[in-house]
């Protein structure tokens, strides 16, 4: 199973010394935030050093805006440095195109859901308007939003199978609330389980203060199980 970090996790490092943290802590992949790793022609070659350097494998690029513009220029990116999924929030006029750009790139496409009042809040929703594009165009799962939105993880995972393309795994309190992973009332064992069975990359995702710290205890956890 892959088991990496999202670097939006590390927002206020620079990108190569959350990279340097990410390592230390063991993980051998990344998805880069787009802030950490902008994803323009210029960045190629830094993004390849920089990975070669602390032998971290970058697996995946978002969450991207995917609108029209810049559209073409992400996925020559995202070609470049081999990356293999593209976590977007994309806008749904775009769809038709980002499916073309998908069978030309063979890069995957994951629709990250926000959760409450966001237009991308619901796996239904997802499922709804990717079944019937290429099967390379999918859903990033985000534990966290998807619990504040009101559904069950393990119930999205059911409906969309292989379609789920990458999770974000976090845990929440049952407020909702940001919490170390199993520390909250999320069922992690069997979403990791199921992650497992279906060969579905994992990205921790830590949003709150000592993020080093909250990685590494959730990390523990995972272990642990």
């Amino acid at each position: 199973m892959i088991l990496g970090v999202q670097s939006y996790s590390l927002r206020n490092l620079s990108y190569e010394k959350a990279l340097e943290v990410i390592s230390n802590l063991g993980f051998k992949y990344v998805e880069a935030y787009p802030r950490h790793l902008e994803p323009k022609a210029e960045n190629v070659g830094i993004a390849l050093n920089i990975h070669k350097k602390f032998g971290i494998k970058l697996i995946s690029h978002g969450v991207n805006r995917m609108s029209e513009k810049g559209l073409k220029e992400l996925f020559d990116f995202a070609n470049s440095v081999e990356i293999e999924i593209l976590t977007a929030d994309p806008d749904e006029e775009t769809l038709p195109k980002i499916n073309d750009l998908v069978k030309e790139y063979n890069i995957k496409v994951a629709i990250h859901n926000h959760g409450p009042n966001h237009r991308w809040g619901s796996y239904k929703k997802i499922y709804e308007k990717v079944e019937n594009l290429d099967s390379r165009i999918g859903m990033c799962l985000d534990l966290a939003h998807l619990a504040r939105y009101g559904e069950n993880p393990l119930e999205a995972i059911e409906k969309l199978g292989k379609r789920i393309l990458e999770i974000h795994l976090k845990d929440v309190n049952e407020n909702g609330s940001d919490v170390i992973i199993g520390k909250g009332v999320l069922n992690i064992k069997d979403v990791m389980k199921k992650a497992k069975e279906l060969d579905i990359p994992i990205m921790i995702e830590y949003e709150l203060d000592d993020p080093v710290n909250g990685i590494k205890k959730s990390l523990e956890f995972l272990m642990s199980m």
